[in-house]
């Protein structure tokens, strides 16, 4: 498949697939007249990559990541490192809001409060 059947097809981003393929992932042997091939094993490895992007990863983490998954088992700690890292920086930002929540609660029962007392 093409880039843009691919795009269609799975509706990925253009911008994505382009950036996948600046990685050079799936080597030149998938070249066909100048225009990259998409086979199984690259929609397997997209779908990855937009788990990835999905999850908070940058598209430089994201390059990391796969390059690290091309290199095999070997590197399973270091990517395990990585997303337990987005994992933590997810749950801080949770928190982070939960926090903003509980101000804005706070604030809207204050004024509901102060609206009853001025009405009574």
């Amino acid at each position: 498949m093409t880039m843009a059947q691919v795009s269609e097809k799975y509706q990925i981003p253009m911008e994505i697939l382009r950036e996948y393929e600046s990685w050079d992932l799936g080597g030149e042997a998938k070249k066909i007249l100048g225009a990259r091939q998409y086979d199984d094993s690259d929609i397997k490895r997209l779908s990855i990559v937009l788990t990835l992007r999905e999850a908070g990863f940058t598209g430089r983490e994201a390059e990391r990541y796969m390059k690290l998954l091309a290199r095999g088992e070997a590197t399973e700690a270091e990517r395990l490192k990585m997303i337990n890292d987005r994992r933590g920086g997810t749950l801080d930002e949770i928190h982070r809001k939960e926090k903003q929540l509980d101000r804005l609660d706070y604030l809207r029962f204050s004024m509901q409060r102060e609206g009853r007392r001025t009405t009574e």
